[in-house]
């Protein structure tokens, strides 16, 4: 489970994040959305540990991350927005090494390897450098290598964006998986026809703070919209106008 508490974070007066606060369950698979500089990627750095918040908490799995950020890294697998592949490297030595750097045997890397790369459907790229990879296969090479040391919290920032159909799809039922093992999902997105085939809850950021948490339907009663873009939009309007 993730927890973010009143989170700040500031770039000298630029505030990106301004008080946020949401869970992110296991077995759920949590969105968090939110236009362009609302703070989305502000806010997944803070939870994985690559920006110190200037105020707040984020703890995983009861463990506060400015306490003890390596147990928290242990428990996390993320697919940052640099997805930054060793290009050298074969598909299955990026996913080794970082087997590696979390301290598993080889046996371990060598199962969990082939596991990640049957269940992301890898087979054909395994073996082959990553240099040349197209956009979904450097995406799956990077999830699997998020995944090697079997983290109960899931951490994607868009991971579809720039994906085909085929890939897209592949995807979502892999993040399906991910909540059917009882893990805690939590991605990033802009779209919307993938939230809602996604999504137990969602979480939108607007200016730095949180303006809506709750279930798809929840959000469609609330705003009085049949259409999960529509409320989308009329609550992020609302937060406009209040800041106007």
């Amino acid at each position: 489970m993730i927890e973010v508490r009143d989170l700040h974070k500031a770039f000298g007066k630029v505030i990106a994040v301004d008080g946020a606060t949401f869970s992110a369950r296991d077995g759920e698979i949590t969105g968090l959305l939110g236009p362009n500089g609302a703070g989305k990627t502000t806010t997944l750095r803070c939870l994985y540990t690559l920006m110190r918040p200037d105020g707040g908490s984020v703890v995983v799995d009861g463990f506060d991350a400015a306490v003890d950020p390596i147990a928290v890294r242990r428990r996390l697998g993320v697919l940052p927005d640099a997805r930054g592949l060793y290009k050298r490297l074969t598909a299955r030595e990026n996913i080794a090494y970082f087997g590696r750097l979390h301290g598993l045997d080889p046996a371990t890397i060598r199962t969990r390897s082939d596991a990640a790369i049957a269940a992301l459907d890898m087979g054909d790229i395994a073996e082959r450098r990553t240099e040349g990879f197209s956009q979904g296969q450097r995406v799956k090479t990077a999830i699997a290598r998020a995944l090697i040391h079997d983290p109960k919290n899931v951490i994607l920032d868009e991971p579809t964006n720039g994906l085909d159909v085929m890939a897209t799809r592949a995807m979502r039922e892999f993040l399906k998986r991910l909540k059917r093992e009882g893990r805690c999902v939590l991605f990033s997105s802009h779209i919307m026809q993938e939230v809602a085939a996604l999504c137990d809850r969602i979480v939108i950021i607007a200016r730095g703070r949180v303006v809506a948490d709750a279930t798809p339907d929840a959000l469609r009663a609330q705003t009085g919209q049949s259409n999960l873009e529509d409320a989308f939009v009329k609550l992020i309007g609302s937060e406009e106008g209040l800041a106007a």
